[in-house]
C-alpha cells in the first residue's frame, strides 16, 4: 500500500457518515440504506451503518457507485415564521421546502441536491442562514470561535449603557428546562444600533451558538425582543437578499 493511500485510510468513519459525506442523502436516510442491506462496501453488502468506512472506500447503493458529489454552498434570507428543520411534524413550512423551492426558479429542470443547513435560526429569527452539502466545511464553520454572527435585534424599551456591558463581561442565565443548570452567556460585542421612541434597535456580535442566547440575555435583562435578524456569519453578509431568496457564495 502506497504512503498516500495510507494516509488518505488514516481516519475511519461509519459507512453512513461516509455516504452523507459524500453529499448523496442526509445521514439518517443512509442509516436506513444500510439497514435495508442495499449498500455494499468494498463490493459486499453491509447491514451496521457504523461499519468503518474510509473516505476514497469503493461503496456502491443498489450496485450504483456513490461518488463525492460537486460542492454547493448558499445564502438565504429566512423569513419569520420559517422552521430549520428538514420536516415539520406541525406541517409549517421549513427552510428545506423553502430551498428547494427557490433552487428550482434559480435553475429549472436541474435536480435539488441533498444540502443543509448551517446552524439554524429558530422560527421566530429571520435573516441569514447558510447551506452546504460540504459537511467538513459546515463543521469548520460552526466550531471556529473567529467565525462571528452578527446581528440586528429590535427590542422594546431602552437597554441602557450598563445593560450592554453586563451582555459584553457575561452573566449566568436560567435554564430554559426547569431543573437544568444555569448557562452562562456573553456577547462579544453589543452596542445601540439606532433608537426610536417606544423601541430600538440593537447590533450583537455572538462568537458561541447556544440555544437562544440572544433572547435569554435580554430577557434575563428584563428586555422584550420584538425582531432578531443575523446580518453576518463569518465574512458572508444578508446584502440584498429579499426575505426567502436564495443566492450561491463561495467558501473561505
Amino acid at each position: 500500500m502506497s504512503a498516500n493511500h495510507q494516509n488518505n485510510r488514516i481516519k475511519p468513519h461509519g459507512v453512513a457518515r461516509v455516504i452523507s459525506k459524500r453529499g448523496f442523502c442526509s445521514r439518517s436516510v443512509a442509516e436506513n440504506l444500510v439497514r435495508e442491506g442495499r449498500v455494499s462496501l468494498r463490493g459486499k453488502i453491509v447491514r451496521d451503518p457504523e461499519t468503518p468506512a474510509y473516505e476514497n472506500d469503493e461503496i456502491a447503493i443498489d450496485g450504483t457507485p456513490v461518488e463525492a458529489a460537486q460542492k454547493f454552498y448558499f445564502a438565504m434570507n429566512k423569513p419569520r415564521g420559517i422552521v430549520t428543520t428538514a420536516s415539520d411534524e406541525n406541517g409549517r413550512m421549513t427552510v428545506m421546502d423553502l430551498f428547494r423551492e427557490q433552487y428550482s426558479k434559480m435553475f429549472p429542470g436541474r435536480p435539488v441536491q441533498h444540502i443543509s443547513p448551517v446552524g439554524r435560526l429558530d422560527a421566530a429569527s429571520e435573516g441569514l442562514l447558510l447551506f452546504t452539502n460540504d459537511t467538513a466545511w459546515a463543521d469548520r464553520v460552526l466550531t471556529d470561535a473567529s467565525h462571528k454572527k452578527i446581528y440586528r435585534v429590535q427590542v422594546k424599551g431602552h437597554p441602557t449603557a450598563d445593560d450592554l456591558a453586563k451582555m459584553e463581561k457575561g452573566f449566568n442565565v436560567p435554564p430554559r428546562v426547569f431543573g437544568e443548570s444555569k448557562e452562562f452567556m456573553h456577547a462579544d460585542r453589543a452596542t445601540l444600533h439606532s433608537e426610536g421612541e417606544k423601541n430600538c434597535w440593537l447590533e450583537i456580535t455572538l462568537s458561541e451558538g447556544k440555544n437562544r442566547e440572544i433572547r435569554r440575555m435580554l430577557a434575563h435583562l428584563g428586555y422584550e425582543v420584538m425582531r432578531l435578524m443575523r446580518i453576518q456569519f463569518d465574512k458572508y453578509t444578508l446584502g440584498n437578499l429579499k426575505p426567502g431568496e436564495i443566492r450561491e457564495i463561495k467558501p473561505r
